[in-house]
């Protein structure tokens, strides 16, 4: 077996006990608000964008989502009729708005993330010490490795 092929066997591998890991978080979890709120899809997707950037305007949520700009307007609409984002004004260009997270809106999106973390941080508690320090090791490594996917993903 020539090492790319077993850099592939262990990359597949890694990725369904990645996947198996999520499956089962998600069926033991308590009510999620990611299942408790009443959004769709796409205003999730926004509200999901948002959480990683300060603000964006509506062509570039149009761009992320593929979507048309009267679309993305629809979705920001009621994003801010449910309280979870907010249009300002861009000091740049005032002819652009740009769209952010309220409180409520990032609210949302810690709780969603913490919902799934509080199960995971129980799961790793099962684990060794010596196996916590290597999973650690392997996680940092895995969060450096970020910057240069970034980078390709980027060109």
């Amino acid at each position: 077996m020539s090492v790319d092929d077993e850099r592939d066997r262990l990359i597949s591998r890694i990725g369904e006990l990645q996947r198996d890991l999520g499956r089962f978080l998600a069926q033991r979890r308590a009510p999620s608000p990611l299942f408790d709120t009443n959004l769709t899809m796409r205003q999730l997707k926004v509200v999901m964008l948002l959480a990683y950037r300060d603000s964006a305007s509506g062509q570039d949520l149009a761009h992320h989502l593929d979507v048309g700009l009267g679309t993305v307007t629809g979705i920001v609409d009621r994003l801010v009729g449910h309280g979870l984002v907010t249009r300002r004004e861009d000091p740049n260009d005032r002819r652009v708005r740009r769209v952010e997270l309220t409180s409520a809106g990032r609210t949302l999106v810690e709780r969603i993330a913490d919902a799934g973390l509080a199960d995971f941080r129980h799961l790793l508690g099962f684990l060794d010490t010596q196996t916590l320090r290597d999973a650690l090791s392997v996680m940092t490594r895995i969060e450096a490795a970020t910057a240069a996917f970034d980078r390709q993903d980027s060109l």
